[in-house]
């Protein structure tokens, strides 16, 4: 884990400095140059992912937590204390929309099936009810053209 405090350069300065190797020792294990190092140390520069990466593993960090450290808004965004969207919000959306139930020909037992589905709390979208709809359709017409054969 690193530490909290300092920049994201003076991190990746101090660490470099701790294993003893130079900004060019850094730069080629790390597949970038010299003075691209310097400018990330110095605060100047922001690297790519694909560089952060190979920063990570060359001075032994946690790619997650250097990302973190050099991304601070996203740390925010992975920490939101209320979801973008209310477990059931999915469910009440779909519950509404009259025209798809009519489009897909739901009937009250599908809808009170997809309801029980809906306490699971894992669907996202409304749409994603038709899809789990259409693969237990799907699933029963299987399931009846192998009975019929055996």
């Amino acid at each position: 884990m690193m530490s909290k405090r300092g920049t994201f350069g003076s991190i990746i300065r101090d660490r470099r400095r701790q294993m003893d190797l130079t900004q060019e020792e850094v730069a080629r294990r790390a597949k970038t140059s010299t003075p691209y190092i310097g400018h990330i140390e110095s605060g100047t520069r922001h690297p790519s992912a694909k560089v952060l990466g190979r920063l990570a593993d060359v001075l032994g960090f946690d790619r997650r937590e250097l990302f973190l450290l050099c991304n601070p808004g996203a740390r925010a965004l992975l920490e939101l204390k209320e979801p973008l969207m209310t477990k059931d919000s999915a469910w009440e959306e779909f519950r509404r929309d009259e025209s798809t139930h009519r489009l897909h020909n739901i009937s009250s037992r599908e809808m009170h099936m997809l309801s029980q589905v809906a306490l699971l709390g894992q669907v996202r979208s409304s749409r994603d009810f038709i899809y789990i709809l259409n693969t237990i359709r799907q699933s029963f017409v299987n399931y009846e053209t192998n009975s019929k054969s055996a």
